[in-house]
Protein backbone atom coordinates (compact mmCIF):
# COMPACT_ATOMS: atom_id res chain seq x y z
CA UNK A 1 0.00 0.00 0.00
CA UNK A 2 1.16 3.56 -0.85
CA UNK A 3 -0.40 7.09 -0.94
CA UNK A 4 1.18 9.21 -3.34
CA UNK A 5 0.60 12.74 -3.88
CA UNK A 6 1.63 13.65 -7.14
CA UNK A 7 2.02 17.87 -7.90
CA UNK A 8 -0.41 18.63 -5.87
CA UNK A 9 -1.34 22.14 -5.46
CA UNK A 10 -4.36 24.42 -3.39
CA UNK A 11 -5.81 27.29 -3.70
CA UNK A 12 -8.90 28.82 -1.95
CA UNK A 13 -11.26 31.21 -3.56
CA UNK A 14 -11.98 33.24 -1.33
CA UNK A 15 -8.22 34.71 -1.23
CA UNK A 16 -7.14 33.24 -4.66
CA UNK A 17 -3.76 32.00 -2.03
CA UNK A 18 -2.19 29.13 -2.96
CA UNK A 19 -2.08 27.74 0.48
CA UNK A 20 -0.32 23.92 -1.67
CA UNK A 21 1.68 24.65 -4.27
CA UNK A 22 3.15 21.56 -6.37
CA UNK A 23 3.37 19.08 -3.42
CA UNK A 24 4.67 15.69 -3.69
CA UNK A 25 5.14 12.71 -1.63
CA UNK A 26 5.01 9.12 -0.95
CA UNK A 27 3.89 7.27 2.22
CA UNK A 28 4.31 3.28 2.42
CA UNK A 29 2.45 0.71 4.02
CA UNK A 30 3.17 1.28 7.92
CA UNK A 31 5.13 4.44 7.93
CA UNK A 32 4.98 6.60 10.24
CA UNK A 33 5.07 10.18 8.48
CA UNK A 34 4.85 13.65 10.72
CA UNK A 35 4.22 16.83 9.62
CA UNK A 36 5.54 19.99 10.79
CA UNK A 37 5.68 23.63 9.65
CA UNK A 38 5.18 27.64 10.82
CA UNK A 39 1.11 28.44 11.12
CA UNK A 40 -0.62 28.76 8.05
CA UNK A 41 2.03 26.40 5.72
CA UNK A 42 -0.65 24.00 5.03
CA UNK A 43 -0.46 21.36 7.05
CA UNK A 44 -4.29 20.87 7.96
CA UNK A 45 -5.25 21.51 4.06
CA UNK A 46 -3.05 18.47 3.27
CA UNK A 47 -4.84 16.11 5.95
CA UNK A 48 -8.24 17.14 4.21
CA UNK A 49 -6.79 16.81 0.81
CA UNK A 50 -5.43 13.05 2.19
CA UNK A 51 -9.27 12.49 3.46
CA UNK A 52 -11.29 13.69 0.97
CA UNK A 53 -12.67 16.44 2.66
CA UNK A 54 -11.11 19.24 0.12
CA UNK A 55 -9.91 18.70 -3.40
CA UNK A 56 -7.01 20.15 -4.72
CA UNK A 57 -6.78 22.67 -7.42
CA UNK A 58 -4.08 20.75 -9.79
CA UNK A 59 -2.68 17.00 -8.71
CA UNK A 60 -3.57 13.91 -7.63
CA UNK A 61 -3.60 12.14 -4.98
CA UNK A 62 -4.27 8.26 -4.87
CA UNK A 63 -4.09 5.05 -2.30
CA UNK A 64 -3.13 1.78 -3.38
CA UNK A 65 -3.52 3.07 -7.32
CA UNK A 66 -7.01 4.40 -6.28
CA UNK A 67 -7.60 8.53 -7.06
CA UNK A 68 -8.75 10.16 -3.63
CA UNK A 69 -12.26 11.85 -4.82
CA UNK A 70 -13.99 12.06 -1.34
CA UNK A 71 -13.63 10.59 2.32
CA UNK A 72 -13.80 6.60 2.33
CA UNK A 73 -13.50 3.88 5.00
CA UNK A 74 -9.66 3.55 3.66
CA UNK A 75 -9.06 6.52 5.62
CA UNK A 76 -9.48 7.65 9.35
CA UNK A 77 -9.32 11.24 10.74
CA UNK A 78 -8.39 12.08 14.39
CA UNK A 79 -8.64 15.56 14.84
CA UNK A 80 -7.91 17.78 18.16
CA UNK A 81 -11.33 17.44 19.77
CA UNK A 82 -12.51 13.86 20.72
CA UNK A 83 -16.04 14.34 18.78
CA UNK A 84 -17.16 11.58 21.28
CA UNK A 85 -20.98 11.46 21.97
CA UNK A 86 -22.28 12.24 25.29
CA UNK A 87 -24.98 9.81 25.33
CA UNK A 88 -22.62 7.34 24.33
CA UNK A 89 -20.52 5.53 26.80
CA UNK A 90 -16.94 4.69 26.05
CA UNK A 91 -17.07 1.20 24.64
CA UNK A 92 -20.38 2.63 22.84
CA UNK A 93 -18.31 5.12 21.18
CA UNK A 94 -15.32 3.18 20.43
CA UNK A 95 -17.98 0.86 18.10
CA UNK A 96 -19.54 3.60 16.81
CA UNK A 97 -17.72 4.01 13.88
CA UNK A 98 -18.06 0.27 13.25
CA UNK A 99 -21.67 0.18 13.46
CA UNK A 100 -21.83 3.06 10.97
CA UNK A 101 -19.61 1.30 8.15
CA UNK A 102 -21.22 -2.52 8.90
CA UNK A 103 -18.88 -4.58 10.41
CA UNK A 104 -20.04 -7.22 12.18
CA UNK A 105 -21.29 -7.19 16.10
CA UNK A 106 -18.65 -9.61 17.12
CA UNK A 107 -16.14 -8.08 15.50
CA UNK A 108 -16.81 -4.88 16.91
CA UNK A 109 -16.71 -6.40 20.66
CA UNK A 110 -13.38 -7.96 20.07
CA UNK A 111 -11.66 -4.93 18.66
CA UNK A 112 -12.99 -2.48 20.99
CA UNK A 113 -11.79 -5.12 24.19
CA UNK A 114 -8.60 -5.13 22.37
CA UNK A 115 -7.83 -1.63 21.67
CA UNK A 116 -9.53 -0.58 25.22
CA UNK A 117 -6.80 -2.60 26.58
CA UNK A 118 -4.31 -1.14 25.00
CA UNK A 119 -5.31 2.47 26.04
CA UNK A 120 -5.87 0.92 29.35
CA UNK A 121 -9.67 1.91 29.48
CA UNK A 122 -11.30 -1.82 29.97
CA UNK A 123 -12.70 -0.73 33.35
CA UNK A 124 -14.00 2.46 32.30
CA UNK A 125 -15.90 0.73 29.45
CA UNK A 126 -19.21 1.54 30.74
CA UNK A 127 -17.88 4.94 31.92
CA UNK A 128 -20.06 8.15 30.58
CA UNK A 129 -17.77 10.49 29.08
CA UNK A 130 -18.79 13.63 31.32
CA UNK A 131 -16.84 10.90 33.54
CA UNK A 132 -13.74 11.13 32.15
CA UNK A 133 -10.30 13.37 32.11
CA UNK A 134 -9.25 15.29 28.97
CA UNK A 135 -6.55 13.00 28.77
CA UNK A 136 -8.99 9.45 28.79
CA UNK A 137 -11.15 10.77 26.42
CA UNK A 138 -8.51 11.24 23.89
CA UNK A 139 -7.56 7.29 24.37
CA UNK A 140 -11.48 6.94 23.72
CA UNK A 141 -10.98 8.70 20.45
CA UNK A 142 -7.86 6.62 19.82
CA UNK A 143 -9.46 3.03 20.48
CA UNK A 144 -12.53 4.25 18.09
CA UNK A 145 -9.64 5.61 14.94
CA UNK A 146 -7.30 2.21 15.55
CA UNK A 147 -10.76 0.24 15.47
CA UNK A 148 -11.64 1.10 12.35
CA UNK A 149 -8.80 -0.70 10.66
CA UNK A 150 -8.82 2.13 7.68
CA UNK A 151 -5.42 1.76 5.51
CA UNK A 152 -3.99 4.93 6.99
CA UNK A 153 -4.93 6.83 10.55
CA UNK A 154 -5.13 11.02 9.26
CA UNK A 155 -4.13 12.33 12.78
CA UNK A 156 -4.62 16.48 13.19
CA UNK A 157 -2.40 17.53 16.34
CA UNK A 158 -4.48 15.07 18.50
CA UNK A 159 -2.63 16.52 21.71
CA UNK A 160 -2.42 19.35 21.34
CA UNK A 161 -5.34 20.54 23.34
CA UNK A 162 -3.73 18.63 26.69
CA UNK A 163 -1.23 19.93 29.16
CA UNK A 164 2.32 19.13 28.71
CA UNK A 165 2.29 15.89 31.10
CA UNK A 166 -0.97 14.31 29.80
CA UNK A 167 -0.19 14.79 26.05
CA UNK A 168 3.74 12.98 26.76
CA UNK A 169 1.97 10.05 28.38
CA UNK A 170 -0.46 9.74 25.07
CA UNK A 171 2.31 10.21 22.74
CA UNK A 172 3.90 7.41 24.16
CA UNK A 173 1.14 5.38 24.38
CA UNK A 174 0.34 5.86 20.94
CA UNK A 175 3.99 4.76 19.80
CA UNK A 176 3.55 1.82 21.99
CA UNK A 177 0.17 0.71 19.80
CA UNK A 178 1.68 1.60 16.74
CA UNK A 179 4.83 -0.80 17.49
CA UNK A 180 2.01 -3.23 18.10
CA UNK A 181 -0.15 -2.93 15.06
CA UNK A 182 2.16 -1.20 12.10
CA UNK A 183 -0.53 0.96 11.46
CA UNK A 184 -0.10 3.72 8.72
CA UNK A 185 -0.62 7.07 10.64
CA UNK A 186 -0.18 10.89 9.03
CA UNK A 187 0.39 13.04 11.88
CA UNK A 188 0.27 16.50 12.28
CA UNK A 189 1.82 18.13 14.71
CA UNK A 190 3.32 21.89 15.79
CA UNK A 191 6.20 20.04 18.09
CA UNK A 192 9.13 19.23 16.74
CA UNK A 193 10.15 16.85 19.73
CA UNK A 194 6.64 14.97 19.09
CA UNK A 195 7.22 14.87 15.39
CA UNK A 196 11.24 13.28 16.12
CA UNK A 197 9.73 11.08 19.02
CA UNK A 198 6.70 9.88 16.92
CA UNK A 199 8.02 9.63 13.22
CA UNK A 200 9.41 7.61 10.36
CA UNK A 201 10.32 10.72 8.64
CA UNK A 202 9.39 14.39 9.47
CA UNK A 203 8.16 16.29 6.75
CA UNK A 204 9.02 20.02 7.30
CA UNK A 205 6.52 22.24 5.41
CA UNK A 206 7.81 25.59 4.02
CA UNK A 207 4.98 28.26 5.05
CA UNK A 208 6.40 30.58 2.87
CA UNK A 209 6.22 28.84 -0.41
CA UNK A 210 3.50 25.85 -0.16
CA UNK A 211 5.42 23.08 0.08
CA UNK A 212 7.72 20.47 1.51
CA UNK A 213 10.80 22.51 2.56
CA UNK A 214 12.95 19.43 4.03
CA UNK A 215 12.09 15.26 4.72
CA UNK A 216 14.35 14.53 7.69
CA UNK A 217 14.41 10.64 8.46
CA UNK A 218 14.48 9.58 11.48
CA UNK A 219 17.05 7.01 12.15
CA UNK A 220 16.30 6.02 15.97
CA UNK A 221 15.43 3.30 17.69
CA UNK A 222 11.97 2.88 19.27
CA UNK A 223 11.13 3.35 21.99
CA UNK A 224 12.65 6.46 21.71
CA UNK A 225 13.77 8.61 24.39
CA UNK A 226 13.50 13.13 24.24
CA UNK A 227 16.97 13.06 26.21
CA UNK A 228 19.64 11.10 24.32
CA UNK A 229 21.73 13.04 22.38
CA UNK A 230 20.77 12.14 18.78
CA UNK A 231 17.53 12.48 20.13
CA UNK A 232 18.33 16.22 20.71
CA UNK A 233 20.47 16.24 17.39
CA UNK A 234 17.42 15.74 15.10
CA UNK A 235 14.94 17.71 17.22
CA UNK A 236 17.99 21.19 16.54
CA UNK A 237 18.15 20.08 13.18
CA UNK A 238 14.51 20.22 12.37
CA UNK A 239 14.11 23.49 14.37
CA UNK A 240 17.21 24.92 12.17
CA UNK A 241 15.13 24.17 9.22
CA UNK A 242 12.00 26.12 10.33
CA UNK A 243 13.92 28.94 11.95
CA UNK A 244 15.88 29.20 8.85
CA UNK A 245 12.77 30.23 7.12
CA UNK A 246 12.12 33.00 8.81
CA UNK A 247 15.79 34.58 8.71
CA UNK A 248 15.51 34.56 4.73
CA UNK A 249 12.13 36.60 4.78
Amino acid sequence: MALVLNNVSKVFEDNGKATLNNVSLRIELGEFLCVVGRSGCGKSTLLHLIAGLERPTEGEITLNGVPVTGPGADRTVMFQEHALFPWRNVIENVTFGMEMTGVPKEVQEKRAATYLEMMGLTEYSKYAIHQLSGGMRQRVALARAFCMDSEILLMDEPFSALDKQTSNRLRKELQDIWMKTGKTVFFITHSVEEAVYLGDRVVVMSAREGNIREIVPISLKRPREIYEEDFIRYRHKILDEIQGEDERR
